[in-house]
């Protein structure tokens, strides 16, 4: 019998409407679009706006395109793995909602958080499911409505993060196609650089952490930049040498898309030539979780089947990895 992997076999994204340029967020906070542009390469990010809108509702949107791409109804799919950093309650688990809105009656689900490599970590965890036989159908969402949790007074992380979903779905596969390895990391020191400082049980909300602005994500980004310019690129060059492939080997790299310099030096260490880096920060910043699978929407056209591509991500954590995934379609 033949290996079972979990290829995808469908992926679909979706980003609001809205467009938040450079040129708006000048007139928010002191910055200017050379210098955003110069360090980041973001030149825009788009926003979730509406009363009651939170991130299941681009999840929605995202899935059930998905769903009409591959042909299936929501009663076919049996796991949910929600990836968000933003869910839209503490509980019940965004997956859960999700799954509500979109008649997945037969789903079970939960929500992973692991910042940034999210999806990476969420696309490992749902391949084992379809690897075992316990599941035929398991849904992969990544997304975020980082707006929710941005402090537009502070321009050190205003500029960097935008609003997006983006969905995957794992089915059996047993022609060699789909998640291949995965390598991946954290390392729970690296808490101090990046977090949210209030809103869980360290610190519940209060007047006090509210006017304290501590509802937003802070970042050291000197520190967080030093991080992932190394790991995020280590890990991508180890999952490749595992794997005995070249540069060559490589039909595309698909980086998170935090900061333009941290995917050039991921593209530099494994050897992959800038015409082989999906890169769409300039237009959607950093989406969180759903980067990734944004980029693989906004890509799918180009891919072929048996095109060996690159997953890696960085993350608050800190959590980083890699994936070796064949496209099966």
């Amino acid at each position: 019998m033949n290996k079972i992997h979990a290829a995808i076999t469908a992926v679909n994204g979706y980003v609001p409407d809205y467009v938040l340029t450079n040129h708006e967020l000048e007139t928010m906070v002191e910055t200017n679009d050379e210098w955003i542009t110069t360090r980041t390469g973001i030149k825009e990010r788009r926003i979730q706006k509406g009363e009651g809108l939170a991130t299941s509702d681009m999840a929605v949107h995202a899935v059930e395109g998905l769903l009409k791409k591959r042909g299936i109804s929501a009663e076919e799919i049996e796991l949910i793995i929600f990836c968000t950093t933003t869910p839209d309650m503490p509980f019940p688990a965004t997956a859960n909602i999700l799954a509500d809105k979109i008649g997945a009656k037969n789903a079970w689900g939960y929500d992973l958080q692991a910042a940034c490599s999210g999806f990476i970590f969420g696309l490992a965890t749902g391949a084992q499911f379809i690897e075992s036989g316990k599941h035929t159908k398991v849904l992969v969402v990544g997304g975020d409505k980082m707006s929710s949790i941005v402090n537009y007074k502070d321009r050190a992380t205003c500029i960097i993060f935008g609003d997006g979903c983006g969905a995957v779905l794992l089915e059996p596969n047993t022609e060699g196609y789909g998640v291949m390895d995965s390598i991946l990391k954290s390392d729970g020191a690296g808490r101090a650089y990046l977090h949210q400082k209030a809103g869980g049980s360290l610190k519940p909300a209060s007047h006090e952490t509210v006017d304290a602005l501590e509802h937003f994500a802070y970042q050291e980004g000197q520190a967080v930049f030093k991080f992932a310019v190394t790991n995020m690129a280590d890990v991508a060059a180890e999952v490749m040498e595992r794997n005995n492939l070249k540069s060559d080997d490589i039909a595309w790299l698909v980086p998170h898309q935090a900061n333009k310099r941290i995917i050039d030096a991921t593209a530099n260490r494994t050897g992959v030539t800038a015409d082989k880096v999906i890169i769409n920060i300039e237009r959607y910043g950093n989406t969180t979780n759903g980067t990734i699978p944004l980029c693989l929407w906004e890509w799918e056209s180009k891919f072929k089947k048996g095109d060996n591509l690159i997953l890696a991500a960085f993350g608050g954590g800190f959590t980083w990895g890699s994936i070796y995934l064949k496209w099966a379609y």
